[in-house]
């Protein structure tokens, strides 16, 4: 199995599986590949470092500096600042982290499509279940939502999760 990174025209980086290289040309070759954020069918592989087995690889001994007392050494081999801020998070963390919450949307909300105002409000005013639920609305029918006081959130679902979850 080869794993491998792509990344599409506009470039989102995202990780695919292939049985081959020949299979990775194949799956180009016929558009099957397409971006998991915008669903652009340009898609390219992307430079990656080799994946190592070092499972074997062992920690290398804290060696005291000659004259420091062990309290010492390890505060050398502290990092340089403490208390700061952990790095921040890269494109593709951030992708992948959208691209889970938007999973998590679309599988614990129903699809109610162009209904969604008027389900909206039914579901507000008491005359349907409680319940999630996701759909298109024009920016002035969710303007007409907030006015009522009905909660609405837009959130852009990437075509290859429109279709049923696996």
């Amino acid at each position: 199995m080869k794993v491998w990174n792509l990344r599409c025209a506009q470039g989102h980086g995202f990780e695919g599986w292939f049985a081959s290289e020949d299979d990775f040309q194949s799956q180009q070759l016929r558009g099957l590949l397409t971006c998991p954020l915008c669903g652009a069918a340009e898609v390219v592989r992307a430079p990656s470092a080799p994946r190592l087995n070092l499972s074997g690889a062992r920690a290398e001994p804290q060696v005291a500096s000659a004259g420091k007392g062990p309290g010492e050494a390890a505060a050398a081999s502290a990092p340089a600042v403490a208390g700061a801020p952990a790095a921040a998070p890269t494109l593709e963390q951030m992708q992948r982290v959208f691209l889970q919450a938007v999973r998590q949307v679309v599988a614990n909300t129903e699809d109610v499509g162009t209904r969604f105002p008027e389900e909206a409000r039914k579901i507000h005013h008491g005359e349907a279940p409680a319940r999630g639920i996701r759909g298109q609305a024009t920016e002035e029918e969710r303007e007409e939502l907030r006015d009522e006081g009905i909660e609405v959130y837009s959130l852009p679902i990437p075509e290859a999760l429109k279709g049923p979850t696996h």
